[in-house]
């Protein structure tokens, strides 16, 4: 059992799990909403994490980084649980999702499919056992973190997988990358449907380059041609409008360049939409 605390401590709890707090997390917990983050030691996942602490929301930060996950809980007092997390391994999936919602009456209100990994280079140039890699946290990992979590999901409940505006088309020097982001797209788009009937929204954030490790030192031109614009925080205030929408949009756009390229992909004929990615990735 966790213990109420009114100082800011780090605590191990009867799960071996730390929860950090300086406030009890008894009575009410039921009452609280919560979200499930992978991939929450750095960037994107860090950030959501910071803004829907803020908002205080009892917030699941789990990562194979458990470095950066201390870092996060010697910075946040209230709500947080991290954990260890390998998304390419489903029992660690079971352990953290059974372990995060055990705080929370069993329940999850947000999942977000956050974790994710980039190579880049001309496919060639790369080790194919790295893209297969990337593939397989990227993809499957997203896919047993939804079809896991959902004994915790209930109705009202919301999945948030990051996809990227690489799932518009296909884009050169980061062709795996860009696989694993559209199948992303198309299991969004499916479970959106699928589970439309047990209430559960399902959608996807879409950005464009993002200020994060992911892109330090990218062989990619288009990185070159479009610049870093974005940065986790953009990311992170998307996903908490997300959380709280109410209708049937599926795909979120972050950024205005984004949403340009978005809809550029809908009105130009298939030859102008390969000729203009050529010359924004060449």
């Amino acid at each position: 059992m966790v213990t109420s605390i009114t100082s800011p401590i780090v605590k191990l709890d009867n799960n071996n799990a730390i929860l950090t707090e300086n406030q009890s997390l008894g009575p009410n917990m039921s009452e609280q909403k919560s979200i499930f983050i992978s991939g929450a030691a750095a960037g994107i996942g860090k950030a959501t994490a910071e803004h829907f602490l803020a908002q205080g929301w009892l917030v699941g930060a789990y990562d194979i980084d458990q470095q950066g996950l201390q870092q996060l809980a010697s910075a946040h007092g209230s709500n947080l649980v991290i954990g260890d997390l390998d998304v390419t391994d489903n029992d660690a999936w079971q352990r953290a999702l059974a372990e995060f919602a055990s705080k929370n009456n069993q329940r999850i209100d947000v999942l977000f499919n956050n974790a994710g990994v980039l190579v880049s280079g001309p496919v060639d140039s790369l080790p194919l056992a790295s893209q297969q890699n990337v593939l397989n946290i990227n993809v499957n990992g997203v896919l047993a973190g939804c079809y896991l979590a959902l004994p915790y999901l209930k109705p009202g409940a919301r999945v948030i997988n990051m996809s990227s505006a690489s799932a518009l088309y296909g884009q050169p020097s980061l062709a795996v990358y860009s696989a694993s982001k559209f199948a992303v797209r198309a299991l969004t788009e499916a479970l959106s449907l699928e589970w439309e009937t047990k209430g559960i929204q399902v959608m996807d954030v879409m950005p464009l380059f993002v200020q994060t490790n992911m892109v330090t030192d990218m062989n990619a031109g288009s990185i070159g041609r479009l610049g870093v614009r974005l940065t986790p925080q953009d990311v992170a205030k998307t996903v908490w409008m997300m959380a709280h929408y109410q209708g049937n949009k599926v795909h979120w756009l972050v950024g205005t360049q984004t949403k340009l390229m978005a809809f550029a992909s809908k009105i130009s004929p298939d030859w102008l939409l390969r000729l203009s990615n050529k010359w924004i990735t060449r």
